[in-house]
This record gives C-alpha cells, sequence and structure tokens, in this order.
C-alpha cells in the first residue's frame, strides 16, 4: 500500500468521521483523565478522532517494520543473486577454489549444485545475458575458441588453468611466443604446449639443445629428430647411443620400432642402422621384429635364418614367410609383410 495515498484516504476519513459525530451526534466538549492526568476538554468528536488517529499510526508504523523486514530480506536475495552469479562466472572461469556462503536456503542449495559441478558455455549461449560480468567472461571464452588472444590477468587465474593454456598456445601459434621461451619456464606453460612446442623446436636445433629439453620428447618429436637424419639441409647427426636413451625414454611398441627402421633408412649407413636394432634387440625382445625388419630391409638375409630357426613356431610368422618367398627367388617388398 502507499503510504501517501493511505494517508489522504485517512485524513479524509477523520474529517469525514469528526465531522458526522460534531454535526448529527453531539456538539458537547468532555475532559478526559489519562492515568491520573487530566487531559484538557476537547470536542467529543475530536475524542472519537483520537483513536482513529492512533489506529493509524499504529498501523503506519506496522508498515513501514515490515517494509523494512522485506527489503532486508530482498537484500539477502539480491546478494545471494550476485554470489550465484559469480560462482557461474567462476565455473566458466575454471576457478573452483572459492567457496561462497549464501543467506538464504534456496540459493545455499543452487550454490552447493554449482561449486560441485562442471559448467561449460554451449555455442547457443551468447554474450548477450543481463549480466555485464558474465557477458565478459562469454566473450573472452568465444574469443580463445577463435584462436585470439585476450588479457586474462583481471580474473587471477592460475598457470594451469585451461582458458589460460588456450590463451597461451593463441599467443604461440600468432608467434607471440617461442618456443624456447616456453621450453624454459615449464612452471608457467602446461606439459601439452610444451611438447608441442618441442616437435617445433627440434625440427631446427642443434643435438646439444634437444638433449637440454628431453623430458618433453614424446613419439613426434622422435620421428622428427629421426626425419632430419635423412635431411641434406639442417641435417642432424645422432649416435646410436643418443637413440637408445631417446627411446628408452618412451613407451614404443613392436611397430614403432619398425617405423624407426623405415626413418632411418636413409640417412643411417646399413653398419650402424643394423648395430643400432641389434643392440635395441638384446636389451627388448619386442625390438626383434623390427632388426628382422631392417636385415631383410638391406637383403642380409643369412643372419635371418639363424634367427627364424631358433624362433617359436608361432613367432616371426610373416617374415618365416618372406624368407620362404626369398628363398624360392620371389621378390616381394618386405613392408607388404608387416
Amino acid at each position: 500500500m502507499y503510504i501517501k495515498r493511505y494517508t489522504i484516504a485517512s485524513l479524509i476519513f477523520f474529517t469525514l468521521v469528526g465531522w458526522y459525530v460534531y454535526a448529527y451526534v453531539t456538539q458537547e466538549s468532555i475532559g478526559l483523565d489519562l492515568f491520573g492526568i487530566p487531559l484538557p476538554s476537547l470536542s467529543i468528536a475530536l475524542w472519537v478522532v483520537v483513536p482513529l488517529v492512533v489506529f493509524y499510526l499504529l498501523s503506519v508504523f506496522h508498515i513501514f517494520f515490515y517494509s523494512f523486514m522485506g527489503t532486508l530480506k530482498a537484500r539477502k536475495y539480491e546478494k545471494d543473486y550476485e554470489k550465484i552469479m559469480d560462482s557461474i562466472i567462476d565455473a566458466y572461469l575454471g576457478k573452483n577454489d572459492k567457496v561462497y556462503t549464501y543467506k538464504t536456503p534456496r540459493y545455499k542449495l543452487l550454490g552447493a549444485i554449482v561449486h560441485n559441478s562442471l559448467f561449460l558455455p554451449t555455442p547457443e549461449l551468447s554474450a548477450n545475458t543481463e549480466n555485464a560480468k558474465l557477458n565478459q567472461v562469454l566473450k573472452i571464452i568465444d574469443e580463445l575458441k577463435n584462436g585470439e588472444v585476450v588479457e586474462l590477468k583481471p580474473y587471477g587465474l592460475k598457470s594451469n588453468n585451461k582458458l589460460v593454456a588456450m590463451n597461451n598456445r593463441n599467443k604461440y601459434i600468432k608467434g607471440l611466443l617461442n618456443a624456447e621461451k616456453i621450453l624454459s619456464k615449464t612452471d608457467v606453460y602446461d606439459k601439452e604446449l610444451c611438447e608441442d612446442a618441442y616437435v617445433d623446436f627440434v625440427k631446427i636445433s642443434p643435438l646439444y639443445a634437444i638433449e637440454k629439453y628431453k623430458q618433453f620428447l614424446n613419439k613426434k618429436s622422435l620421428f622428427e629428430i629421426l626425419y632430419r637424419v635423412n635431411m641434406v639441409e639442417n641435417r642432424l647427426e645422432v649416435s646410436n647411443e643418443t637413440l637408445i636413451a631417446m627411446f628408452q625414454a618412451l613407451e614404443l611398441n613392436a611397430k614403432d620400432y619398425i617405423d624407426i627402421s623405415k626413418a632411418l633408412s636413409n640417412g643411417f649407413s646399413p653398419e650402424q642402422r643394423i648395430k643400432l636394432f641389434e643392440t635395441l634387440s638384446d636389451e627388448n625382445e619386442e625390438v626383434m621384429e623390427a632388426y628382422l625388419f631392417t636385415l631383410f630391409d638391406l637383403e642380409m638375409l643369412e643372419p635371418t635364418v639363424e634367427i627364424l630357426q631358433n624362433s617359436q613356431p608361432d613367432e616371426f610368422i610373416n617374415f618365416k614367410a618372406y624368407s620362404a618367398l626369398k628363398q624360392c627367388n620371389k621378390n616381394f617388398d618386405i613392408s607388404l609383410f608387416i
């Protein structure tokens, strides 16, 4: 109820009641005692209006009191709404370390759900909501997905945050970060970016620099190193011992070793290539297929005969078939048998 309208209506009512009593009931005056205190003599019409005025004052106090209590309650909901929006924004930003305290039961439940959930904005959710802070975050996420570089310092994100990682990757793609800078600050950049940067780094760097950051070696960067062994320009000279150390740092299977032998077919001399896989096969039985492949690929048939004869009947079936064909003067590409 509007207080101004209520007051005007009350004044009109007081006036009408007083006028009615004075005009149609009595025009006499009377004096009253209130708790032993004599009150001045007033018209009875005024004494009739006095309780109405008191009632009006009490009702106005009642209205103000509950309006004030409602305002406090509404402020609690408003503050909890702001907190839940901040919590959602933190979820989008990947900040899960802050716990918000809510004053209202409904938002307390929603806050617990948000804090223990993973939020990912869908493409349909555009930066056009009623919340300016949320719009800014959605815009930043969208720009990052589109490969743009954004400013994330105001949000205080940690170095291992997924958005920070995306931003660093975008910087690297756009040339704002170089590979060596990334590799030299492993506490700042995520492992995946370091490994990708290392792949590019090994394409042009000398061997000593490659070994300096060898903790980021993976299969992709290993084969980039092997490809350089075959190159005329920017060629990389690598010893068997260095290669063996690299192989041992990775989890390679039989197929990987065969692919390695293929990659070294042009850059290594036959002797060095055979020696490499002979040494590897002595230490790891899984390399034996790659060793046999290397021998057959180099037309070194005699050593393979002894290996195949000493193997189990169910071992190296494909190589035994290839060997039998070779003995019958049938020439096939060894790659067809692996």
